[in-house]
């Protein structure tokens, strides 16, 4: 069981249930936390401006391996939504989720990025368990992050 974060205007809530904090015992608070928490940027990766900071998570100090926490998708956020930086979403979404299969989280997880054309960026996860039981998790207009709902 995770906390259940629910994720709006770009910050991350806890919310109550009654007088104790809700919970959740699906994935939406674990795949929130790592598409939303900003990965360190790569020495090849183009920062959007145009600083030297690449960003990280301090646990990445912590984790095992050079493992780290988050993904990239933060380095979309000045860019045009196009066909490339569409795929660069679902990239760096699978990347920031692939932690998953490694610890057998998830059998699959896959990462579905479009656009309706007014410059908002939405995002499908779809993460099947080792059980075969789906989970599918729309994040809508993530710059804006006014929405999110399970599908």
């Amino acid at each position: 069981m995770d906390l259940d974060l629910q994720w709006r205007d770009g910050y991350g809530y806890l919310y109550l249930d009654g007088a104790d904090l809700a919970v959740d015992d699906g994935l939406r608070t674990a795949v929130l936390v790592s598409l939303f928490t900003d990965r360190r940027a790569r020495d090849d990766d183009r920062l959007p401006d145009g600083s030297e900071d690449r960003r990280g998570h301090w646990s990445d100090s912590y984790l095992p391996n050079g493992d780290l926490e988050g993904s990239r998708l933060w380095l979309l956020e000045r860019e045009k939504v196009l066909p490339d930086v569409l795929r660069r979403a679902e990239d760096y979404s699978r990347e920031g989720l692939h932690w998953m299969l490694e610890d057998g989280v998830a059998a699959t997880v896959q990462a579905t990025a479009w656009t309706t054309g007014r410059s908002d960026l939405n995002l499908r996860i779809v993460i099947t368990r080792p059980t075969g039981e789906q989970v599918e998790l729309e994040f809508l207009n993530i710059w804006q992050q006014e929405s999110q709902r399970a599908v």
